[in-house]
């Protein structure tokens, strides 16, 4: 059994990956990017970037490879930051904001997979719809303000000290590490994980061999509610507020980072560490692109552009396969 099943290892795919990476380093080097670019300390911080939208990959590639889509979850992330906050403001006790969070995630995830399934209305235009109805809930529940608690314990895990060695990173980077561990052992080990792809790939022959397709979306987008759940946590943390106007667009950073990573959008393929990587490759970007002193109209063009390429490239491997 290859060692790295529990990514989705693909060696094409992955190595491709890698050479856009490098390929980023190589563009920013020669349009000469101030050298504190490529140092460890920068690429910590990339990593701490990367978190928010990686949690949110995990989750979206588990929808994107069972054929679906969620375009709720930045709203969701601003819902459950403030639904932490809430909690925490009343309890100061992270052991009952913290669950909070998360567990505001999850109903939201159900929510889209029962209107989806027992409704029968497409992902797009579900979850369209509950992108409205998190973000309207998240400014109700806030009184449209930022839900300002006691400082907690979170703000640190997002933090870290420059000049530490390669390992010492952030608590939520090796909380991002070990949820991928989870979806990687849920998808190529578990028969939720062989379902999952049994239905992006085809959905009517799933059926038909008994796969119980609706109770495996609905528990599919539960999931992806959580892992968004956890990335309404951490921003809480971070921003060390809960605040519903957060997250805007970030949405479309999770799908990217899915479709960057090998994600394909009609089903049936992904893998997790592609979703880490494609989530890194835009951490990237950005970075790149401060370290420039380019406006923000200028990195909101390259990273479109990034996505439109991934897309193509998705489509031009779909059309050579059904050759």
């Amino acid at each position: 059994m290859n060692s790295f099943r529990l990514f989705g290892w693909n060696p094409t795919l992955v190595i491709g990956q890698f050479a856009g990476l490098g390929l980023i380093y190589l563009i920013f080097f020669l349009l000469g990017v101030p050298s504190t670019f490529f140092n460890l300390d920068n690429t910590k911080l990339v990593l701490v970037q990367t978190v928010i939208v990686g949690i949110g990959a995990l989750g979206m590639t588990l929808i994107i490879i069972s054929g679906g889509i969620d375009l709720s979850v930045g709203s969701v992330i601003a819902l459950s930051s403030v639904t932490t906050a809430l909690a925490y403001r009343s309890t100061e006790s992270l052991s009952v904001a913290v669950p909070v969070g998360i567990l505001t995630g999850a109903g939201f995830g159900l929510l889209n997979g029962l209107l989806i399934v027992l409704l029968r209305i497409v992902p797009f235009i579900a979850t369209l719809g509950t992108l409205g109805v998190a973000r309207g809930l998240a400014k109700i529940a806030a009184r449209e303000q930022t839900v300002n608690p006691p400082e907690s314990a979170l703000s640190g895990l997002m933090t870290f000290e420059r000049g530490g060695a390669p390992w010492e990173l952030p608590p939520s980077v090796w909380l991002m590490f070990g949820l991928a561990l989870l979806v990687g052992f849920i998808l190529h080990y578990t028969v939720l994980g062989r379902y999952t792809f049994a239905i992006g790939s085809n959905e009517p022959t799933a059926r038909l061999c008994g796969v119980p397709v609706a109770v495996c979306k609905v528990g599919l987008y539960s999931l992806c509610g959580a892992f968004t759940g956890v990335s309404g946590v951490l921003i809480f943390g971070q921003l060390t507020v809960g605040d519903p106007t957060v997250a805007v667009g970030k949405e479309l950073d999770i799908i990217a980072a899915t479709v960057i990573g090998g994600g394909s959008l009609a089903g049936g393929e992904g893998s997790v560490l592609g979703s880490l990587i494609g989530a890194f490759i835009m951490s990237l970007l950005r970075s790149g692109c401060l370290k420039m002193g380019w406006p923000n109209p200028v990195q909101e063009i390259v990273i479109g552009s990034i996505i439109v390429l991934a897309v193509a490239i998705d489509q031009l491997r779909h059309r050579r396969s059904s050759e």
